[in-house]
């Protein structure tokens, strides 16, 4: 931030400062409303910013985490190539069919293959793979389906908090304070395994013996092939080396002096070379064209203003202001931080977009640094914004866009989850939760 000298102290006679607190708020306000897409939303705010004078073209572009970016857009390319292959239908078949099609087991068997897939994957596309496959698989087992699909959106959330890559809030979080994805695997994983097996056990006592089913309706579940899941094999066999190579890379990044945004960007461009290698120039840019289809840009362009949006904040000193109020209010106590960001992130993020909240307490957070030891004695906080955005996301059904693709598929299917219904198993789940990452977070630091 060296072209600081070179913010405004006025815009229009009138403090920076708060016409740019100003059009942040409007550009909360409207994205919250979703009356209007959040890609122009975010769009429209950072270039009001430049348009008022608070930025300029240059800093703006500053502003922008492209690591963050290629990360995104990376990651996004390789599950949709892996996708085609059917790979990660055939696990939830065949994991399916390990526990001989019991409803119980299937509970817990779906619910594991939900979080392990939304540690690799993003929330989102994971329930788009899982969601159908239990709607099949519950059909012909003549259950319910509604308590395996509640139980797929908390853990969507909960093991999407695992990885660097799980969650947007992670992604944001080791982007700007360069967290490896070992990082978040050794420090989230164990509360996150823990936050499982008693979610998973709860569900079970709750619900466990009404799911019922005949032999026969056993039989059916059997009968389902995995292996007619997969569509490609030469593309699986492409698709699983390049995952291996880029997790391996993940792994190694810290030692590689790569950053991780690099290392999926080269995934991807790899993998696109095998999926159309030896294909004709015409069908070649045909799949290309498709892939790239496949890439949230929504995402990505609303990552690309909201970045912008929050840098105006910056810059203008609204963050390191916020900041010393909270060193105030915490009497610079880590501890109180800690555990105040935590339930604070959780409650908020249940009520609204958990990746703008993020976005704005990131550049918050490290301007407490100087004041309160540095960043190995603010890590605690770190991971407590990192935990309770992401477990907050279970809070209500607009909490992650997973809960809300989940209930439009319900409702589709017949199995229609509402608001208030959603709640009674969400707010517990939260809590619960949240509480459990109190107690990690208390005995990993504090005692």
């Amino acid at each position: 931030m060296s072209d600081l000298t070179a913010i405004p102290q006025l815009v229009f006679g009138v403090d920076a400062k708060i016409i740019a607190t100003a059009i942040v708020i409007i550009s909360y306000v409207v994205l919250f409303t979703e009356k209007v897409n959040r890609a122009i939303v975010a769009l429209l705010g950072a270039t009001v910013m430049i348009f008022v004078g608070i930025l300029t073209q240059e800093t703006a572009l500053k502003g922008i985490d492209f690591n963050t970016l290629a990360l995104l857009i990376g990651m996004m390319t390789i599950v949709g190539i892996s996708e085609k292959s059917g790979m990660f239908q055939f696990v939830a078949v065949w994991a399916a069919k390990k526990v001989r099609a019991n409803p119980r087991g299937l509970l817990v068997v779906l619910a594991f293959v939900t979080a392990v897939f939304s540690a690799f994957l993003d929330n989102v596309t994971t329930v788009l793979l899982i969601a159908p496959v239990t709607f099949q698989i519950t059909r012909k087992l003549k259950i319910n389906p509604y308590p395996y699909l509640i139980l797929e959106i908390f853990s969507s959330n909960i093991g999407g908090t695992a990885t660097l890559i799980g969650d947007p809030p992670n992604i944001l979080i080791g982007s700007s304070i360069n967290l490896s994805f070992t990082d978040f695997l050794f420090e989230l994983t164990p509360v996150v395994l823990v936050t499982m097996i008693v979610l998973i056990f709860t569900f079970d006592l709750i619900w466990g013996r009404r799911l019922a089913t005949t032999e026969e309706n056993k039989q059916t579940v059997m009968n389902i092939s995995e292996i007619d899941c997969i569509t490609d094999w030469s593309l699986l066999k492409k698709a699983l080396f390049v995952l291996f190579c880029v997790i391996i890379a993940f792994m190694s990044a810290e030692h590689l002096h790569i950053s991780n945004g690099t290392i999926a960007m080269a995934g991807a461009a790899i993998l696109l070379l095998l999926y159309t290698l030896g294909n004709k120039h015409d069908e070649r840019d045909q799949k290309i064209e498709e892939i790239f289809g496949i890439v949230d840009w929504t995402t990505i362009f609303f990552f690309s203003g909201l970045f912008v949006i929050v840098y105006g904040l910056e810059v203008t000193g609204v963050l390191s202001m916020l900041g010393q109020k909270f060193i105030e209010i915490t009497e610079g106590s880590i501890q109180k931080s800690t555990f105040l960001i935590l339930w604070s992130s959780a409650i908020i993020s249940s009520a609204i977009d958990n990746i703008p909240f993020v976005a704005t307490m990131i550049p918050m957070i490290k301007s407490m640094e100087p004041s309160m030891g540095g960043r190995e004695a603010m890590m605690p906080v770190w991971w407590a914004l990192s935990l309770g955005a992401c477990f907050g996301g279970n809070g209500t059904l607009i909490g992650a866009s997973a809960n809300v693709i989940v209930a439009g598929m319900a409702q589709r299917e017949g199995h229609p989850i509402s608001f208030l219904g959603f709640m009674l198993w969400s707010i517990p789940t939260m809590l619960i939760s949240v509480l459990i990452a109190t107690i990690f977070l208390q005995v990993q630091y504090f005692m």
